[in-house]
């Protein structure tokens, strides 16, 4: 089952219990968006930025699908 959230620009999100942590990082081109994937924090943290098409309605991340419903290139 997909799961909708809403997701404004630098706001985290955990995914669930066991899995990763997700933050919006906006729109580095017209027709792109961004997600950073949080493994693991602190001194030894690490996480990578994952690119999709502005258009991708359903997005699979560490196991968890996600509806994207609107995304937008700056906070509002």
């Amino acid at each position: 089952m997909l799961e909708a959230i809403t997701l404004p620009l630098g706001a985290e999100y955990h995914l669930r219990r066991g899995k990763d942590r997700i933050r919006y990082a906006g729109m580095p081109s017209d027709t792109v968006c961004s997600i950073v994937q949080r493994k693991a924090s602190g001194y030894q943290g690490y996480s990578w930025n994952l690119f999709y098409p502005e258009k991708k309605r359903d997005i699979t991340i560490d196991g968890v699908s996600i509806f994207v419903e609107n995304v937008t290139p700056r906070r509002d």
